[in-house]
């Protein structure tokens, strides 16, 4: 087998992606931006996300994000572009208004700031801290995980240059499978929640 995707290229990968996805909010921008400035810095930060005026706009009107400040051109935040981060991380796994629901449990009313339990600085930083400490947990097991996977591998009796693609294969299983369960948890609780 060939070891460009043993447990040491997974965890390669893993640090790449979270060292790549995740700005540390000293490093958000300190200035007031243009909407066009918003989302040039998320696209090029986010190269897998696509956002444009009117996904934003949307986002603003469907008010699951702050309007931009009255009266001024540069009108958004370092708050809006917290809040685009961590709506682009739920994106894939809740519909617009589960993300609602689940700013809601800590913001209230996304238009007032004076409602908030706690604040989007708080939120942005605490969620920097639960990726690291995932991906240190992810990295702790992928060695158990491989000889997990290079067991059954072993025992479906396959020619050597098949045992690459469908380790591959059942590594992908194992991420999708992992990423369905923590879906429906996230949803079933965000429903079930009532605000």
């Amino acid at each position: 087998m060939d070891n460009n995707f043993d447990s040491n290229y997974i965890s390669e990968l893993a640090k790449k992606i979270s060292k790549n996805s995740l700005v540390s909010y000293e490093d958000l921008p300190k200035y007031d931006l243009f909407l066009s400035q918003v989302i040039d810095y998320l696209n090029d930060k986010f190269v897998d996300e696509k956002f444009t005026n009117n996904i934003v706009q949307n986002y603003i009107k469907s008010e699951v994000i702050t309007k931009p400040e009255d009266g001024k051109k540069r009108g958004y935040t370092k708050i809006h572009l917290v809040q685009l981060v961590l709506l682009s991380y739920m994106r894939p796994v809740l519909t617009t208004e589960e993300i609602k629901k689940v700013f809601r449990l800590a913001f209230n009313e996304i238009n007032d700031r004076n409602d908030d339990i706690i604040s989007w600085q708080d939120a942005y930083k605490i969620f920097s801290q639960i990726q690291n400490e995932s991906l240190n947990d992810y990295l702790g097991t992928s060695l158990a995980n491989e000889e997990k996977l290079q067991g059954i591998v072993k025992n479906l009796n396959l020619k050597k240059d098949e045992e690459e693609r469908i380790t591959i294969f059942l590594l992908v299983l194992a991420l999708i499978a992992e990423a369905s369960v923590i879906k429906k948890l996230v949803q079933k609780i965000v429903n079930e929640y009532q605000v």
